[in-house]
């Protein structure tokens, strides 16, 4: 039997509302699902690697601390992670800069490939043995503001600016509580700051690894990043 044209279009558009209900329910994942990788007291799980940085918890968070003069250095979980939404918060210092690390690793030898650097120069670049290397979603408080944008540290560089971004350009709110939202599932990545859609790109090369968190190398002693509520969920 044929369905009126009228009622055609409200079976359509019953169903266009069931699926952005269930894309929201995927969007929102609040549940049981959900894993503390941060027990609020402790660094129980995590491992300074590729340097010496002051890392420690406190007041719910877990702080990194610049040392004048002392390299940077990152904060990374012992465990690997393959696809999954990870959500965090984070404030940090005017002047500093720090990144969160997903499916990151350290190279086992000496790696020379194409880097593309903050000015947008492609170049050869060598890495050491020793190095993290992996997805960076950048922590950004200079004026060119890409916090939320795509980089990959020890390896290729930007993979995605911020650049014709303006509304996540925007979204940073410098002295605050900012909210991360970070999705690798399979090839697919992307970033939402404090809700705007920041990067949204696909890159085949890191499929898992570790999340960390980067203290960048500064001159001033003092200088804090800060995250809280640091949780993942892990997609089958």
């Amino acid at each position: 039997m044929k369905m009126p044209r009228n009622k055609s279009i409200l079976y359509l558009v019953a169903i266009v509302l069931v699926c952005v209900s269930r894309a929201e329910s995927a969007e929102q994942q609040d549940g049981p699902e959900w894993k503390s990788l941060f027990d609020g007291k402790t660094l129980d799980g995590w491992e300074v690697v590729d340097g010496e940085g002051k890392f420690f918890a406190k007041n719910g968070a877990i702080v990194g601390e610049t040392e004048a003069g002392v390299k940077g250095s990152y904060l990374c979980t012992r465990e690997s992670y393959d696809n999954f939404v990870l959500e965090l918060e984070f404030i940090i210092d005017k002047g500093l800069n720090s990144g969160v690390q997903i499916r990151s690793d350290i190279h086992k030898e000496d790696t020379t490939t194409l880097y593309l650097s903050g000015k947008l120069k492609l170049v050869s670049r060598t890495f050491n043995a020793g190095q993290v290397f992996g997805y960076q979603i950048e922590i950004d408080t200079s004026e060119r503001a890409w916090s939320g944008g795509l980089y990959e540290s020890g390896r290729r560089g930007w993979l995605q600016t911020l650049e014709h971004n303006e509304p996540a350009r925007q979204a940073f709110n410098q002295g605050e509580w900012n909210k991360l939202r970070i999705q690798a599932d399979r090839d697919s990545i992307k970033t939402w700051l404090n809700g705007v859609p920041a990067a949204d790109t696909r890159d085949a090369w890191c499929r898992t690894g570790r999340i960390g968190f980067q203290l960048h190398g500064s001159k001033d002693t003092g200088k804090q990043v800060r995250w809280r509520n640091i949780r993942i969920h892990e997609i089958e």
